[in-house]
């Protein structure tokens, strides 16, 4: 198939690379021209994946119209809280009548919608060709082809097995999922739970802490996402526990190693001045919290996180806030009522 990544970061050429070993024609759409001419002419992008060399099949364009014509579908995988802003340019020439794939996790902070609403409510998408692809994958991993699972979710089954087919390749294997809420919910919420383990290894603290905030955190993030009208079982999966998982346990997440900084310094404000990196995480953490508000759901650890990143409480205090509060009931995965 011609497949267009709207995305020139470390994870849309990622996946330009798995997508161009399974076989397919891949065209690369990036603004900065610079990259978009590197990977043309030396088949690398130095910036975000260093000295890999990726496959002579994929190029790349700073021309979004030669994106879209050339497409037959389109993956997304640029910033969360960028994506309104380029579909607003982007919607009188998106072609709607093929399918869109969004890799993104997060949660639009202005309107606390995931990413395939505000596709849909931009562009007018309708959800039957919106798909999802989540999980463990660790861009620096996946891209020395090193053997990962994923998630391809819609609410179309054959949307699913699409993303399937687009991905399939011997080192990469996608399963799929009708449940394409609590995909996205587990996606964006679990950068929260990582900025939280990140903060508390910055801390100092161990493998105990880390192992209560990981489990908890999923508590959380389950409770939440059925609340929502996810299917609990969802966060049990790649989706949810693998993700998490991968998400906080390793030193290549970009959300925990934010956390490591404030937990070390204290000081939310001056490590998102100077770190320079999207941290989905962080944009997410209050909207997040605006979400449970709503639906009346108790989230305390991703509470504690949103004041932190806000600078509005410290990491020691939140750590002494969230001892203080009462233990409830371990995970409830029989969904709502």
């Amino acid at each position: 198939m011609k497949v267009s990544i709207l995305g020139s970061g470390a994870w849309g050429t990622t996946l330009a690379q798995v997508a161009s070993d399974a076989g397919h024609d891949l065209l690369m759409w990036g603004r900065n021209r610079d990259v978009v001419d590197e990977i043309n002419s030396s088949h690398k992008n130095s910036t975000f994946l260093g000295d890999v060399t990726l496959p002579r099949t994929i190029r790349a364009t700073s021309d979004i119209d030669e994106a879209f014509v050339e497409a037959e579908v389109l993956i997304l995988a640029l910033p969360s809280q960028s994506l309104r802003e380029n579909l607003e340019k982007w919607k009188s020439r998106y072609p709607t009548a093929i399918p869109s794939i969004s890799t993104l996790k997060g949660i639009e902070v202005s309107t606390q919608l995931r990413m395939s609403e505000v596709l849909a409510q931009v562009i007018g998408l309708h959800e039957e060709k919106i798909g999802f692809i989540t999980g463990p994958n660790l861009a620096r991993e996946l891209v020395q082809r090193q053997p990962a699972g994923a998630v391809g979710a819609s609410i179309n089954p054959q949307l699913a097995e699409l993303i399937v087919k687009i991905f399939k390749t011997q080192y990469f294997r996608v399963y799929t999922s009708d449940d394409i809420v609590g995909c996205e919910l587990a996606a964006a919420l679990k950068n929260v739970i990582a900025l939280a383990v990140g903060i508390v290894v910055g801390m100092g603290l161990g493998e105990n802490t880390q192992a209560m905030i990981i489990t908890r955190g999923l508590n959380e993030v389950t409770r939440l996402g059925v609340a929502l009208g996810a299917a609990p079982l969802t966060f049990a999966g790649l989706a949810g526990m693998g993700d998490l998982v991968a998400t906080c346990q390793s030193s290549l997440s970009r959300n925990r190693s934010f956390g490591e900084t404030i937990g070390r310094s204290g000081d939310s404000q001056s490590v998102r001045e100077t770190l320079g990196k999207t941290v989905e995480g962080v944009a997410s953490a209050g909207a997040v919290v605006e979400m449970a508000h709503m639906v009346g759901v108790e989230i305390p650890i991703i509470e504690a996180v949103a004041e932190v990143v806000a600078g509005k409480m410290s990491p020691m205090k939140a750590m002494a806030t969230l001892s203080e509060i009462n233990t409830g009931a371990e995970i409830d995965l029989s969904g709502p009522g």
